[in-house]
């Protein structure tokens, strides 16, 4: 019998030349795992045709050359490796910890997270900084990492008017998730504190400080603190 992929994941046309492959409806760390895998073992063997592959919270957008093959063509290549999700070694974890000043010049939302929560400031930076969070995905701006696991008394929507620019090494709160920008960039998530580290060297080879799956950890620290380590 022919191997297939479990009855949870489907796939559907995205464009001409891609293909969207669905690990089911539901944001997990199940889910991730299942993506994880699916890119290690077609990193390990790679599949004629494929171009890239771009996973986010429940897909991977696969890329593939449209000139040679077809969308039913790609999709029978993948099923073998869907089949195959548990054979997949994982790799633990790296912890990544982030040195955070929040609230003041550094957090210019974190009162307004506070207020709308009914909680106080302090508890808001003990809340955010007491998580581990998952690198779920990396997009918007090169090593941006989409981080899960914020706890769900912080869950805040976005700024109705988006900031023209974030400051680099800003933290904040976008809905159910929370983030480092690494550049200066527009933004519309809620800015809650500041990291002195500098996460992104575009003259490195490995530019962007996270990579998916990673654990990360915000530490608070005094601005006295962030003064020191960003001087």
């Amino acid at each position: 019998m022919k191997d297939r992929p479990p009855g949870n994941i489907r796939f559907q046309p995205a464009s001409d030349q891609s293909l969207l492959v669905h690990f089911g409806n539901e944001i997990s760390l199940d889910t991730h795992r299942e993506i994880l895998s699916f890119l290690k073992l077609v990193e390990a063997e790679p599949s004629k045709g494929i171009v890239n592959l771009h996973p986010a919270y429940c897909s991977v957008l696969v890329k593939f050359d449209a000139l040679n093959f077809t969308h039913a063509e790609i999709e029978a290549s993948l099923e073998p490796y869907l089949a195959r999700l548990q054979e997949a070694k994982l790799p633990t974890p790296r912890l990544r910890e982030i040195p955070v000043c929040y609230g003041g010049v550094h957090g210019p939302d974190l009162a307004e997270v506070a207020s709308i929560h009914g909680l106080a400031v302090e508890e808001v930076v003990r809340l955010h900084s007491s998580a581990t969070y998952t690198a779920y995905f990396l997009g918007f701006v090169p090593g941006f990492a989409y981080l899960g696991g914020l706890p769900p008394e912080l869950a805040t929507p976005r700024l109705q008017t988006p900031r023209k620019v974030v400051p680099a090494g800003s933290v904040a709160i976008g809905g159910n998730q929370t983030g480092v920008y690494f550049t200066a960039t527009p933004g519309g998530w809620r800015l809650v504190g500041k990291t002195p580290l500098k996460l992104f060297d575009p003259a490195s080879a490995h530019s962007g400080f996270f990579e998916i799956g990673d654990h990360v950890r915000f530490v608070p620290i005094s601005a006295e603190e962030f003064a020191r380590a960003a001087s």
